[in-house]
């Protein structure tokens, strides 16, 4: 099938062709638009789930036509969205959907012209604040007293919700005066990464992993998600939020959720979204009395990263900071299936690889009748088996267990993985989280996205480990770029007989 034709209808749902919609990006030009929503959207609209009729239109502040925009799009597309924006005429379709308006968020001028195009009440309405949480709850009120807001509207929201629960709790007020919980979806794209999604069809739909999927069979687990860029130009922007904020309370929080909570009635939103909550609120508090022993924070210093230099996180910013780009933390969920296991996360910049993945680690075999062979051959000995989910890059699932070394020459063992790459296994272009989520927002479908009472646990967690940081003298410890972050953060997990996960396969 062409990419330009229009599937049947047979298609599954998930794929089948929207009715046109109307989504509007405040933020048109930025770059979230130009990396990831419009590339996202590009290729819907490529694999034919977008279709003629659909409008798509760009908000900013500073004055340019139509064509300028297009032409300003279509270089992003080409730069961020592969192969598919090679072909002009697919190209040229999707750019023939968009169009620009200048609007001061500040201000009503310009907003009954803009208004003023939005007539079908029938059409869904897609509004995706792609600017600052500030201006959450401005946006919101003037698309309310111009009219553009009926039952078929929903409003996207991009983290940090806040930077603690008194001021999220602001933005989630200023949001519910004018849309229902319904018409809401705060999006954390970690959750519409294809491997997120597989932990539920692994562990729900397998017999295999649920029966072992508790505390008499599971050691520990561990949550990585590692980059190897710094803050470089966000450096302003970051020294604000920290680590803390801009990645566990909402990403690492949100993978822990999926993989303790437990078994969901079945798959609508509220189910799932229920047992979430159940994990946020069971989580031991980490305060002033225990901070110390279960977290570590870091900030990078210059270094090395890919065999470059790269300044200091305080070169970068132009001045010292107690602002962390690492955190390590040690959580327990305190419940019957969980009880006395250990949920190591660490989160971090300019670290020594881009990684992005769970490990779950089962206990030892209770006797091993291999004692002779490992002394023989101490590359026989036994290791845990770990279930290891890769959310970036190279997105699979592997299970590692011990093997038979083939060949004559007497029993050896070896540590091994069964290995799935989703490209291999699966082939074609692997679709972005955005794609997903962008078009369960058209669809109507929260299940992927944040309810407001996940937000307001998720922060009851988090504040008290960044009130325990600011009443003590400790600043964030200095790792070297390109380094795994601060040794403290090994020796975390380590004082406990444990090490942190490398894929050495």
């Amino acid at each position: 099938m062409s990419v330009y034709s229009v599937p049947s209808t047979s298609q599954p749902p998930h794929l089948a062709p929207l009715a046109p919609f109307d989504l509007v990006i405040f933020g048109g030009t930025g770059d979230l638009a130009l990396r990831k929503l419009l590339p996202a959207l590009f290729h819907r609209y490529a694999d034919g789930q977008i279709v003629a009729g659909a409008r798509i239109v760009g908000i900013a502040r500073d004055e340019r036509s139509d064509e300028a925009y297009r032409g300003k799009i279509r270089e992003a597309l080409i730069q961020f969205a592969g192969e598919q924006a090679q072909q002009t005429e697919v190209l040229d379709g999707f750019l023939a959907l968009l169009s620009y308006r200048r609007l001061d968020l500040s201000s009503d001028s310009g907003w009954p012209e803009f208004a003023a195009e939005f007539t079908d009440a029938e059409r869904v309405r897609v509004f995706y604040l792609a600017v600052g949480p500030d201006l959450f709850g401005v946006v919101s009120d003037r698309l309310q007293s111009h009219g553009l807001v009926n039952p078929k509207t929903r409003v996207v929201v991009e983290k940090p919700l806040g930077k603690d629960g008194v001021s999220a709790d602001a933005i989630n007020d200023a949001l519910a005066r004018v849309f229902n919980e319904t018409q809401i979806f705060r999006i954390d794209h970690y959750l519409g990464k294809e491997t997120v999604q597989n932990l539920t069809a692994l562990r729900f739909s397998n017999a295999l992993f649920e029966p072992l999927w508790k505390a008499e069979h599971i050691d520990h687990v561990q949550i990585t998600v590692a980059e190897t860029v710094g803050v470089e130009s966000r450096a302003p922007y970051y020294d604000k939020s920290g680590a803390l904020r801009d990645m566990v309370q909402n990403h690492l929080l949100q993978l822990l959720c999926l993989v303790a909570m437990e078994p969901p009635s079945s798959l609508a939103a509220d189910a799932i979204r229920d047992e979430k909550l159940k994990v946020l609120r069971a989580l031991r508090p980490i305060e002033n009395g225990n901070a110390a022993a279960f977290t570590v924070r870091g900030q990078y210093k210059a270094g090395a990263v890919e065999g470059r230099a790269v300044p200091g996180y305080a070169q970068e910013l132009g001045a010292q900071s107690l602002t962390e780009t690492f955190v390590a933390l040690k959580a327990e969920v305190k419940n019957w299936r969980w009880a006395g296991v250990p949920f190591y996360l660490r989160t971090g910049k300019r670290l020594a690889e881009r990684v992005s993945e769970i490990v779950v680690t089962f206990r030892q075999v209770p006797h091993s009748i291999f004692e002779g062979l490992t002394e023989q051959d101490p590359s026989s000995r036994l290791q845990p088996n770990k279930l290891v989910l890769r959310l970036q890059p190279d997105e699979g699932v592997k299970l590692w267990l011990m093997n038979k070394v083939p060949g004559p020459g007497g029993l050896r063992l070896r540590h091994v993985p069964l290995d799935m790459s989703f490209a291999a296994a699966f082939g074609g272009r692997q679709a972005d989280a955005y794609e997903r989520l962008l078009m369960d927002v058209v669809r109507g479908n929260p299940m992927l996205f944040m309810r407001r009472d996940e937000v307001d646990a998720a922060w009851k967690w988090i504040d008290p480990i960044r009130a325990a940081w600011a009443a003590s003298a400790e600043a964030p410890r200095p790792y070297t770029a390109g380094s795994w972050g601060p040794s403290a953060a090994v020796a975390l997990i380590e004082r406990d007989g444990r090490t942190w996960h490398e894929d050495a396969s």
